[in-house]
C-alpha cells in the first residue's frame, strides 16, 4: 500500500513538472516573440508585400481539363482476339497510359500540330513583372542571336511540360489530362490536343504492332505451308515403301486379317456341320433297318419313294402271314422284295454318305487353306505394326505442322483485318472547355501563402536572433548564466560628455545642452539612472547586515562598459546622502576618472603606497556632496601594477581609508585585460560586476568570473549598463517607461 502511494505520488509530480515545463515553453516563446516582434512583424510585413506585388504583376492563367477514360470493354463488331494477344487492363498499365501521356512524343505532337514554335506564351520569357525582368537579364548577358528551329522547339517542349498535368483520379481507368496557359481558349485547345494525339498515337502503334505482326505471320505461313507439306509427302512415301494402304480409315491389311478371321470361323462351323452330318449318316448305316430322317435323305426322292414301296410291302406282308401264315410264298416273297427294297435304301444312304464325307473333307481342306492364309496375314501384321510407329510419328507431326498452318493463317487473316479497322482502349468522356475562372494565382492562397511564410520566417528569424544574441539583457539571463543577482539597470544616458574638474573649479558651468556623466546623480535626482543606482545602494546597505560591506570594488569584463561613471555616481551618491564617502581611483593602467575628476593632481594612491605623500595631502574633496577623491597618481612609468594592489602597503591604505570613512568606492580596472582585480580580494567587501546591455558577449563575462573564483565569492551583484529603454521594455516590461512614466510625470523628469 505504501508502495502504490509513493508511486501514486512520483505520478502527480511527473505530471506538476510536466505541466509546469509546459507553462514555461509557452511562456518563453511568449517572450522570444515579444522581444523580437518589431523585427518579426518587419518580416511579415515584407512578405505580404511580396504577394501582394506577386499578385498585382503575375499574369492571370487559366487551365482547362479534359478526362480520357481507358475503356477494357470493345465493340461487338470489333471483339475478336489479336495477333498479339490482348493484355488485361490492370492498374500498373492504367499507369503506363499516364506516362505514355507525359512522354515527348505525344508533346512534340501537339506543338506540331498546334504550331506552339509560333507562340510567344511558349518560345518567350514568360508573362508578368517577373518574366519581364528575367527576360531582360537573360538579353543582357546572352548575345543577341535567333534561335534555332531545334532550340524553339526544346524550348516550348520544356514550357508545354511545364503547363500541362496529367493524373489518374483514384483507383480508376479514368485520366484527368489539364494544361494551363494565360490564354483560357488555347487551354482548352491544347488539352483536347493532347487527348487527340494520345488516341492517334494510340492507333498508330497498335496499326504498327499489327502490320509488323502480319509481315511476321506471312513469313511464318510460307515457312509452315512447306513444312507441312513435306510432312504430309513424308507420310505418303513412307506407306508406299511399307505397304501400308488406308482404306476407309483402316489399314488394308488390318481389314484383310479381320475378313479372313471370320473367314476361318465359318470353315470351321462348316467342317463342324459336315462332321455331324457325316457321324448321323454312319449311326444310321449301324442299325438294322436305317432310319434315314437326316434332311438329304428326307428330301431324296428315291428314298421316299422306296420307303413308301417297303411300307406298302410290309403292310402287305403282315396280313398275308397273319391270313396265310409266314411261309405262304407270297408273304416269302413280299419279304424278299422287302429285303431287296431295304439293300437300295442303304445303297442310297450310302451313296448320301460318301456325299457328306466329300462335304467334310472339303471343309477340312478349306479350314487348312483359310488358316494358312490367317498366318501369312498375321505375319504381315505384325510386320505393319513394327512400321506403323513410325507411321504415327510421321502423321503426328504432319498434323502439327497442319494445324500450326491453320491457326497461322487464321491469325493472319484477323491482322489484315484489324489494319482495315483498327481500335482502341481510350476515349475522351469530357472534352476541355474554355475556363471562365483564373486557376493561377489564387489570390487568397498566394494571401495564405505569403502570411504563413512571413510568419515562419519571422519566428524563425526571431528564434535565429535570440539564439546568436550572446548578449546580457534581462535580469534572468544574469542570474541563469552566471548565478549572481542583478542588483541594477542603468539606462543609457544618450550623448552625454565627462563632467569638468572637482575641487575650486566646480563652480564653472558646462553647456546646458550636455548632461554631465559623472555628476549624473545629482544634476538628475529624480531621473531613472538615479533610481538605478539608489536601488545599488539599498543592496550594499542590506548586504551589511549579513557581512562588513564598506569597502566596494566596481569593475567589469572590458574597457568603457561605463564603470568609472558607475563608481562616480555611487559614490556622489552615498555622499550626498550624509555618509563619509572617499572614491579611489585602483585603475592604475588607465586611471580615465583621475583624468576627469582631478586632472590637475600629480599625487594620488601610488605615492601614498610609496609613503611618498600623505593621504591628507593627496586627497580632493567635492564641495557639494562632500565626496573625497583619491587619484592613481603618477601611473605612467609603472609595469607590475599588480604587485602594486597586492602589497602590504596598499592594504594599510585600504584599511585607514576602512577607519576614517563609512564607505570606500574603488574604481578597479577591467578584468579581461589585465589580472589587478584578482589581487584585491583580501581587502575588498564586496564587487560590483557591471556589464554594458545589449553589447558584451555572455561568454566573456562568464569566462572572467570563473578564471576569479576570489570574485565571485565576494560578487555583491550584477550591474547592467547603458541599458535602451525603449527596447528594454521589449525584454522586461516591467523595466520600461510606462511603469515609470505617470510617477516621474508628476515631476517633470521624464526621459
Amino acid at each position: 500500500m505504501l508502495q502504490v502511494n509513493k508511486r501514486a505520488s512520483e505520478i502527480n509530480r511527473e505530471i506538476v513538472d510536466f505541466e509546469s515545463n509546459s507553462s514555461q515553453s509557452l511562456a518563453s516563446y511568449v517572450e522570444i516573440i515579444r522581444r523580437q516582434f518589431p523585427a518579426m512583424l518587419a518580416i511579415l510585413s515584407s512578405c505580404v508585400i511580396l504577394a501582394l506585388l506577386y499578385l498585382f504583376t503575375a499574369a492571370p492563367e487559366f487551365t482547362s481539363t479534359a478526362s480520357m477514360v481507358i475503356d477494357t470493354r470493345k465493340l461487338q463488331l470489333f471483339q475478336q482476339q489479336s495477333a498479339l494477344g490482348d493484355i488485361a487492363i490492370d492498374s500498373a498499365t492504367v499507369e503506363t497510359q499516364v506516362e505514355i501521356l507525359k512522354s515527348e512524343n505525344i508533346s512534340l505532337a501537339v506543338i506540331r500540330d498546334l504550331h506552339l514554335i509560333e507562340d510567344p506564351e511558349f518560345t518567350g520569357s514568360g508573362g508578368g513583372l517577373l518574366g519581364a525582368i528575367a527576360g531582360a537579364v537573360i538579353g543582357v548577358f546572352s548575345e543577341s542571336r535567333s534561335l534555332s528551329e531545334y532550340e524553339l522547339t526544346r524550348k516550348a517542349l520544356q514550357r508545354f511540360e511545364k503547363n500541362r498535368t496529367v493524373k489518374r483520379l483514384g483507383q480508376t481507368y479514368v485520366m484527368e489530362i489539364g494544361f494551363t496557359s494565360k490564354d483560357p481558349g488555347k487551354a482548352a485547345r491544347v488539352a483536347n490536343a493532347i487527348a487527340d494525339a494520345y488516341i492517334v498515337d494510340q492507333l498508330e502503334a497498335k496499326y504498327q504492332a499489327t502490320r509488323r505482326a502480319s509481315v511476321w505471320l506471312q513469313d511464318r505461313i510460307k515457312e509452315l505451308r512447306t513444312q507441312a507439306s513435306a510432312a504430309q509427302r513424308a507420310v505418303v512415301d513412307f506407306k508406299t515403301q511399307n505397304n501400308i494402304i488406308d482404306t476407309g480409315g483402316r489399314l488394308m491389311n488390318e481389314q484383310q486379317l479381320a475378313e479372313v478371321n471370320s473367314q476361318l470361323i465359318l470353315a470351321h462351323a462348316s467342317t463342324a456341320e459336315a462332321k455331324a452330318r457325316l457321324d448321323r449318316i454312319n449311326d444310321i448305316l449301324k442299325q438294322e433297318i436305317p432310319d434315314a430322317n437326316v434332311a438329304d435323305a428326307l428330301k431324296n426322292e428315291t428314298i421316299v419313294k422306296l420307303r413308301g414301296q417297303y411300307v406298302d410291302m410290309a403292310s402287305k406282308e403282315a396280313i398275308w402271314s397273319a391270313k396265310y401264315g409266314p411261309d405262304h410264298l407270297a408273304a416269302v416273297n413280299l419279304r424278299k422284295q422287302m429285303a431287296e427294297i431295304k439293300r437300295n435304301i442303304v445303297d442310297e444312304l450310302k451313296r448320301i454318305q460318301e456325299s457328306y464325307k466329300s462335304d467334310y473333307d472339303i471343309a477340312i481342306t478349306r479350314g487348312d487353306s483359310i488358316k494358312a492364309s490367317l498366318n501369312n496375314a498375321v505375319s504381315e501384321s505384325q510386320l505393319t505394326n513394327h512400321a506403323q510407329v513410325q507411321l504415327r510419328e510421321l502423321e503426328s507431326s504432319a498434323q502439327s505442322y497442319q494445324a500450326m498452318y491453320d491457326n497461322f493463317l487464321q491469325r493472319y487473316m484477323e491482322s489484315v483485318q484489324q489494319q482495315s479497322f483498327p481500335i482502341t482502349e481510350a476515349r475522351v468522356i469530357s472534352p476541355a472547355s474554355k475556363p471562365l475562372v483564373k486557376t493561377y494565382p489564387k489570390t487568397l492562397i498566394i494571401l495564405a501563402a505569403g502570411l504563413l511564410g512571413g510568419l515562419m520566417l519571422s519566428f524563425g528569424a526571431a528564434m535565429a536572433r535570440e539564439l546568436t544574441d550572446r548578449v546580457f539583457r534581462t535580469t534572468g539571463q544574469v542570474e541563469d548564466t552566471l548565478g549572481a543577482n542583478c542588483v541594477a539597470i542603468l539606462p543609457a544616458l544618450g550623448a552625454a560628455t565627462p563632467s569638468g574638474p572637482l575641487g575650486g573649479k566646480f563652480g564653472k558651468k558646462k553647456d546646458e545642452r550636455s548632461p554631465d556623466l559623472l555628476r549624473y546623480v545629482i544634476e538628475n535626482p529624480l531621473s531613472r539612472f538615479s533610481e538605478a543606482v539608489r536601488s545599488l545602494k539599498v543592496a550594499v546597505d542590506l548586504n551589511s547586515t549579513v557581512r562588513e560591506n564598506r569597502v566596494l570594488a566596481i569593475t567589469s569584463a572590458l574597457p568603457n562598459e561605463g564603470k568609472s561613471t558607475l563608481s562616480t555616481n555611487l559614490a556622489q551618491l552615498m555622499a550626498h546622502g550624509g555618509a563619509r564617502v572617499v572614491l579611489v581611483d585602483a585603475d592604475l593602467r588607465n586611471p580615465s576618472l583621475s583624468r576627469a575628476l582631478v586632472p590637475d593632481t600629480a599625487v594620488g594612491l601610488i605615492e601614498v603606497i610609496a609613503q611618498k605623500a600623505s593621504l591628507q595631502d593627496v586627497l580632493v574633496v567635492d564641495p557639494i556632496t562632500g565626496l573625497a577623491i583619491l587619484s592613481a597618481g603618477a601611473t605612467n612609468k609603472l609595469l607590475h601594477t599588480n604587485e602594486i594592489l597586492a602589497s602590504k602597503a596598499m592594504q594599510s591604505v585600504v584599511d585607514l581609508l576602512r577607519s576614517k570613512y563609512d564607505y570606500v568606492v574603488i574604481d578597479m580596472p577591467p578584468m579581461a585585460p589585465v589580472v589587478d582585480v584578482r589581487v584585491t580580494s583580501p581587502f575588498v567587501d564586496s564587487y560590483v560586476f557591471v556589464v554594458e546591455w545589449g553589447k558584451t558577449n555572455i561568454d566573456v563575462v562568464r569566462h572572467n568570473l570563473r578564471s576569479a573564483p576570489e570574485i565571485q565569492d565576494k560578487l555583491l551583484g550584477v550591474v547592467l549598463n547603458k541599458a535602451d529603454t525603449r527596447l528594454l521594455a521589449r525584454y522586461e516590461s516591467y523595466h520600461g517607461r510606462y511603469y515609470y512614466q505617470k510617477y516621474y510625470a508628476r515631476y517633470g523628469y521624464l526621459e
